[in-house]
């Protein structure tokens, strides 16, 4: 099928190739007024100008209508599938108790491990979905989804085939990461060495099984050292899985140093990241994912992402949807945060948004730019320029969402526009 899109009003794609580092992340592309061309789902043309005869031959018109058009975003960091919420612990944080202090108390992650174990598939199905609605209607049309909330092999399992049942029922594409190394369980608090081992053995069911694409390590003071995460990392190499590390988000640990020595995928969170490895960190093809939107619910400081982009590495963004320190669907706040708060300029927030990302999760041959050859995931917004999506903050601008082509949200029309 062919699809042609015209009364766009502008185009906004990043055009390197990633990893995009540094200041080559604000080297993006600015069509005014382009016709796009989409058959089988890839896109075949995208021009400005007189639309060429053959293209319009057999083809569905789309009115976009004056919007702007962006590639779909790509959310690299969530914690998709869980049960309930933790609310109860939003006046502690409002205290100021420390994280780390809640969960050695039983709370933080335990707590939402312990109502992911007692939960059906149907439940965890039914929250993932609604989530996954809002992720869409804010234009994020890839999405990394991690487990991590049962640290046994059962309901590491559990929450690893809903992702996939996810990713199959569509229309976002989801990504899976197993993180049995997210937490210690509270049998292990004093044996964090032979709950390594359970992990090492149950890496091999997870890629036996084929139920994830990559693997995560919680490295961090009091959860998994830096010894313990790169024996996980490298067995998980070796069983051909993507590595990612949480790392340098509360100590100066050393994960993120270590990450580019493992040649890891992506280093998330890096809000303690020591300056002195960032010129290493930039030599690896690595990419350092900032978390904004945990830093402001969480009140802590934020990542030097100016001081990154001056060393030469390659920044993504990424929302850190989970029930305890960055519970919000909303990607375009997070988008906005990492400008107004990491001070990345629209162009790199756009290219930290979708291109660097889609790298981190081996997609960006496919997605991540607005590409002839390229999959046809983009969106179309109701503003008159990029600046301006992340100017008027904290609402909705999306008009519609595609993915390969087909259209997948439209925005519902208030009562005042339609008067």
């Amino acid at each position: 099928m062919k699809t042609v899109l015209t009364n766009i009003k502008k185009l906004y794609t990043p055009i390197q190739k990633p990893p995009v580092k540094g200041l080559l992340m604000r080297d993006i592309q600015v069509l005014h007024h382009p016709f796009i061309v989409i058959e089988d789902g890839y896109f075949t043309s995208i021009a400005t100008g007189e639309i060429p005869k053959e293209s319009l031959e057999n083809a569905k018109m789309v009115d976009c209508q004056g919007t702007c058009i962006v590639p779909g975003f790509v959310d690299s960091h969530t914690h998709l599938v869980h049960a309930a919420s933790r609310e109860h612990e939003f006046e502690q944080k409002l205290a100021g108790v420390p994280y780390l202090d809640i969960l050695a108390s039983g709370g933080g992650i335990l707590s939402t491990v312990e109502r992911t174990k007692l939960a059906s598939k149907h439940d965890l199905l039914h929250q993932a979905r609604k989530s996954l609605q809002h992720f869409l209607s804010y234009g994020v049309t890839t999405l990394e989804a991690k487990s991590g909330y049962g640290l046994d092999l059962e309901t590491e399992i559990k929450q690893l085939e809903v992702a996939k049942q996810l990713n199959n029922e569509g229309p976002i594409e989801i990504i899976s990461t197993y993180m049995g190394a997210h937490a210690l369980p509270k049998a292990y608090r004093d044996r964090s060495d032979e709950y390594v081992d359970t992990i090492l053995h149950d890496l091999e069911v997870i890629a036996k099984n084929q139920l994830a694409d990559m693997v995560d390590v919680f490295c961090e003071e009091g959860v998994f050292s830096i010894a313990q995460t790169e024996n996980i990392l490298e067995k998980a190499k070796a069983l051909g899985f993507g590595i990612r590390l949480h790392a340098d988000e509360i100590h100066p640990l050393g994960g993120a140093k270590l990450a580019s020595e493992l040649q890891a995928l992506s280093a998330d969170h890096l809000m303690a990241m020591p300056e002195a490895d960032y010129e290493a960190f930039a030599k690896s093809n690595t990419i350092a994912t900032l978390l904004p939107g945990t830093s402001f619910y969480l009140n802590k400081p934020f990542a030097q992402a100016k001081k990154m982009m001056e060393a030469n590495m390659a920044l993504a963004i990424a929302s850190d949807y989970n029930p305890g320190s960055s519970p919000s669907e909303n990607f375009a706040l997070t988008m906005q945060l990492a400008a107004n708060k990491l001070g990345l300029l629209p162009s790199e927030v756009l290219t930290a948004a979708t291109l660097n990302p889609a790298y981190s999760l081996r997609r960006s041959n496919s997605i991540g730019s607005l590409e002839v050859g390229k999959q046809a995931d983009f969106v179309l917004l109701n503003i008159p320029n990029w600046e301006y999506f992340l100017y008027h903050y904290g609402t909705q601008h999306t008009h519609s969402v595609y993915k390969k082509g087909i259209c997948v949200y439209e925005k519902p029309r208030g009562i005042y526009e339609t008067r």
